[in-house]
């Protein structure tokens, strides 16, 4: 399938250029908008966040959503749609300038340090708060994003799901996907069948090396009943149409309304597609994925990666 307008078409043919890559760099214009759901409690780290948003959680010097802004900033992504909830106004605030700590940092001399908080976020990218009365689901979260992402592809990313990848962003590799395939993406990786239970799992046919053609899609099942090993890791690449079948289907598992559920009514329609991940995802919604992004990552932060590695070595030597 040929993606871009006749003129270009034409024009890439004259010229005897690349016409893929020219047809792939208007498809990476189109997609612009990433949604971010934050509005979930974090019950799974209270007392922790009781008053502050698991997604402010710090890995090493920098919160979870940072991490997951940077993902979709890197692949070009210019607007960027936080879905709040309450008490998650250190989200809006983190991304926000802060002119008297920058003030503070610029007379002391802390030049490094105030890069660092000044250059969160270019500043062609634009930030916009939608508010989700209640946290619902996956699938109602991204249905309170639809006034703003309107008839546009769009990204989704959970910040909770840490996915890192130093050649390419989990993001980029989606739009890279979608140039090929023009459907809903859905990001996988393969886990061991007993841990199928906690995702939304795949049934599906392999139609290349790092793509399946979904077939249906199961919010975590019983492992007996699973259709593959194969998990949605909290990175999409959705269509617009996909708010139409959000409003066609009803809460399930969980008494939420699950965005498993609207894809899988999606592809009795239109094909959608599962993209095999490139990178190395950590599981920061739980307590021990947490704590191993934060031990691996600090291992390759320059300041402090020596010291940690002589100081876990004495620890798990005595």
């Amino acid at each position: 399938m040929l993606f871009g307008n006749q003129e270009q078409i034409n024009f890439a043919i004259l010229h005897k250029s690349d016409i893929i890559s020219e047809i792939t760099f208007d498809i990476m214009k189109k997609i612009r908008k990433a949604v971010f759901p934050v509005a979930g409690l974090g019950t799974r780290f209270l007392p922790a966040t009781k008053v502050s948003p698991k997604e402010m959680l710090p890995v090493v010097d920098k919160p979870l959503v940072q991490y997951a802004v940077e993902d979709a900033v890197k692949a070009g992504l210019d607007t960027l749609i936080f879905i709040t909830g309450k008490n998650k106004r250190a989200i809006e605030d983190h991304f926000n300038r802060t002119p008297e700590l920058e003030k503070l940092l610029t007379l002391k001399g802390q030049h490094q340090l105030l890069e660092q908080i000044s250059d969160i976020l270019p500043s062609h990218v634009e930030c916009i708060y939608m508010h989700q009365p209640e946290p619902k689901g996956l699938g109602d979260a991204v249905l309170c994003a639809q006034s703003a992402v309107g008839n546009d592809p769009f990204a989704v990313l959970l910040a909770d799901d840490l996915i890192v990848n130093r050649d390419i962003s989990s993001t980029e590799q989606l739009i890279n996907c979608y140039s090929n395939y023009d459907s809903c993406l859905v990001m996988i990786e393969e886990v061991e069948h007993e841990k199928v239970c906690n995702y939304g799992v795949i049934e599906g046919v392999q139609v290349d090396n790092a793509v399946w053609e979904i077939k249906n899609f199961v919010e975590k099942p019983n492992p007996i009943d699973a259709p593959s090993h194969l998990v949605a890791v909290g990175r999409y690449l959705l269509t617009a149409d996909i708010f139409s079948y959000l409003n066609q289907i009803s809460p399930s598992v969980g008494g939420e309304l699950q965005l498993t559920d609207a894809i899988a009514l999606q592809v009795k329609d239109k094909p959608a597609y599962a993209l095999l991940s490139q990178g190395r995802r950590y599981d920061c919604g739980s307590k021990l994925g947490y704590l191993q992004a934060n031990i691996e990552l600090a291992l390759e932060h320059e300041q402090i990666k020596d010291a940690l590695r002589d100081y876990l070595t004495k620890l798990t030597s005595n």
